[in-house]
C-alpha cells in the first residue's frame, strides 16, 4: 500500500509547486482532495493489515482443523476400508418411509431372508423384485 502515499505525497507535491494557494476557492479545494485521499491511503493500508492478521488466523485454524480432523477421523475411515472388499457390488436402494438412500450389497439382495434396515430411520426396507420376475415369465409365457 505504499504506493498509495506515493501517489497522495506526489498529489501534495504538484499543489505545492503549483503555487495553489488555500485562500482561494480552488485551492481550499484541491487541498481538501488531497486530505481525503490521504485518509483513503490510511483506510486501505488499515485494511490491508487487518487482512493479513485473519489470513494468518484463518490459516493457523485451518491447520489445526486438519490436526484435529486427521486424529478423528483417521482411523475412521481406514475401518471402513479395510473392511471393503474390491469384488463387492452393492446397489442403491431408497427408503420407502424416510427417502434416505441406502448402499445394499448384491448378496443381501440376492438373499430373500436376509432383513435390510434403514441406518437412518431403522424402518425395514422391503425389496419387490418378485413382481419383476413375474412380468418377465408372463412375457415368455406369451411367446
Amino acid at each position: 500500500m505504499k504506493y498509495l502515499y506515493e501517489r497522495v505525497s506526489y498529489l501534495r507535491g504538484l499543489t505545492d509547486g503549483l503555487q495553489i494557494s488555500e485562500d482561494t476557492k480552488e485551492g481550499k479545494l484541491f487541498m481538501q482532495i488531497v486530505d481525503v485521499l490521504e485518509e483513503f491511503a490510511d483506510a486501505v493500508n488499515e485494511l490491508a493489515e487487518v487482512h493479513d492478521e485473519l489470513d494468518e488466523y484463518v490459516e493457523c485454524i485451518d491447520e489445526d482443523l486438519a490436526e484435529v480432523e486427521e486424529e478423528v477421523f483417521d482411523d475412521y475411515y481406514y475401518d471402513d476400508y479395510e473392511d471393503y472388499d474390491e469384488g463387492e457390488e452393492f446397489v442403491e436402494v431408497e427408503c420407502p418411509h424416510c427417502d434416505h438412500t441406502v448402499f445394499v450389497e448384491e448378496e443381501v439382495i440376492e438373499d430373500n431372508d436376509a432383513d435390510i434396515i434403514c441406518p437412518n430411520c431403522h424402518e425395514p426396507i422391503y425389496l419387490e423384485f418378485e413382481e419383476e420376475e413375474d412380468d418377465d415369465d408372463e412375457e415368455d409365457d406369451e411367446e
